[in-house]
């Protein structure tokens, strides 16, 4: 591995921040001083699952780099096992709608994650590492792939651009978490998804110093080019305008920290209570249950025990173009449950990251009384999906035709939840 720069971190970032386009160039201008001219430079991204503000980032990025006349610079899309964008989507989301090359940028490619001559090796984190890493969650050792993109020697920088965000896997989402899940291979998307539920999402959610954040800092410590990561903290207006509130840039755990902070202050929102009723109007961004979970692992956090949760998304289609098959024949269910599915079935333990889906859905559970374990909330789709394909995946069904909100915003013991799945809901502070 390459030798590191030490770490440094520039930029700014506060809850009551409105960083203006100017005020974001000029910290990525600061940022990318240190490439040099004839570098070869990759930028990954994410993909259209995240609202962030990398079309106003990649942009000065690409203007500025084409000024320092550097070799190369392309873009790798941090899909993880996602489906790929569209040409369209890629523009928009890099915020270059004309010509690439005119633009100084190359090629942007997809991330495929389960194609094997796609990745490259780059070392393994033995089995008393990730003892260490994981408190014990996971003892054996894990190998460290990634796209062949990162293979020594095909680029001298890489750029991380993403928003940070409260994530049930790792805490928070940035930094490391662009390349594992991002642009890993199975090993590690596997291990850190099992990681994150056998960790217990209540635990982890929101929490920066993680299991699942170590192991996958540790694993960034094998990428072989030099790494500036830019971490945003953005919301969303009232008129749907994108604010930004920080943007860090720098050694890739220094700037990550400096965004949690700041997300930690606006993305986590207190209730001073639970509700026996939660209505999530699902978040646009996510037109699948593989991202619109998010509605359940942000908000159960304030369901009480036996209550329940709606799912109000119309737009949501599909539980999972990449991995629909899996969860279709398992069905959602909380962890003890899904440990136990996993023990009897050796496609379950080929596909960890399926399974964590299932607990992280499910979100907890509690016994009934006869022992059982069972769901601490049932969770009910308004949606796109069709009955029969909620009833195989243990989730209620309502017509979302036959949904209206004002049925619900008298009820004192209904919370209904604009944009779910972006801000994390808790009773009371960690």
């Amino acid at each position: 591995m390459s030798s590191k720069p030490a770490p440094t971190v520039v930029g700014t970032g506060a809850p009551a921040l409105d960083l203006s386009p100017d005020e974001l160039r000029a910290i990525v201008e600061q940022a990318l001083l240190r490439i040099a001219p004839r570098a070869r430079v990759l930028a990954i991204i994410p993909d259209k699952t995240r609202d962030d503000n990398t079309d106003l980032l990649f942009p000065c990025a690409a203007e500025i780099l084409a000024a320092r006349r550097v070799e190369q610079f392309d873009a790798l899309v941090a899909q993880g096992t996602h489906m790929p964008m569209t040409e369209a989507e890629k523009r928009a989301k890099t915020g270059l709608h004309a010509d690439l090359a005119a633009q100084g940028l190359g090629q942007i490619y997809d991330h495929q994650w389960n194609r094997p001559e796609e990745l490259v090796t780059l070392g393994e984190l033995s089995a008393e590492r990730v003892c260490e890493l994981t408190g014990g969650l996971i003892d054996q050792s894990v190998t460290v792939n990634l796209n062949r993109l990162l293979a020594p020697g095909r680029y001298d920088t890489v750029l991380v651009f993403g928003a940070t965000v409260p994530h049930e896997v790792a805490g928070f989402a940035g930094g490391a978490k662009y390349f594992f899940p991002g642009i890993a291979g199975p090993d590690l998307t596997h291990a850190t998804h099992w990681l994150g539920a056998l960790a217990t999402i209540e635990r982890v959610i929101g929490r920066v110093e993680t299991p699942t954040r170590h192991m996958i800092e540790a694993a960034a410590e094998f990428v072989p080019a030099r790494i500036i990561s830019l971490n945003s903290v953005v919301t969303r207006t009232e008129d749907n305008r994108l604010r930004t509130h920080a943007l860090f840039a720098g050694d890739i755990r220094q700037a990550f920290r400096h965004a949690a902070e700041v997300s930690r202050h606006v993305h986590i929102k207190y209730t001073g209570r639970k509700y026996k009723r939660v209505v999530a109007l699902l978040d646009e961004h996510y037109d699948e249950l593989w991202v619109g979970g998010k509605a359940s692992y942000k908000l159960g956090g304030i369901i009480e025990e036996g209550g329940e949760l709606i799912i109000y998304a119309p737009h949501l289609h599909a539980i999972s173009e990449t991995h629909g098959l899996l969860i279709e024949k398992y069905g959602y269910a909380p962890l003890d449950r899904v440990r136990e599915m996993v023990a009897l079935s050796t496609e379950l333990q080929a596909n960890l990251a399926v399974a964590a889906h299932l607990a992280h859905v499910s979100y907890a559970g509690q016994r009934d009384e006869t022992g059982r374990v069972v769901p601490r909330y049932r969770i009910t789709m308004a949606s796109a999906l069709d009955e029969a394909t909620c009833q195989r995946v243990n989730l209620g069904f309502i017509d979302h035709r036959l949904f209206h909100r004002e049925d619900y915003e008298s009820d004192p013991d209904t919370l209904v939840v604009e944009r779910a799945g972006r801000d994390l809901y808790l009773v009371e502070p960690h």
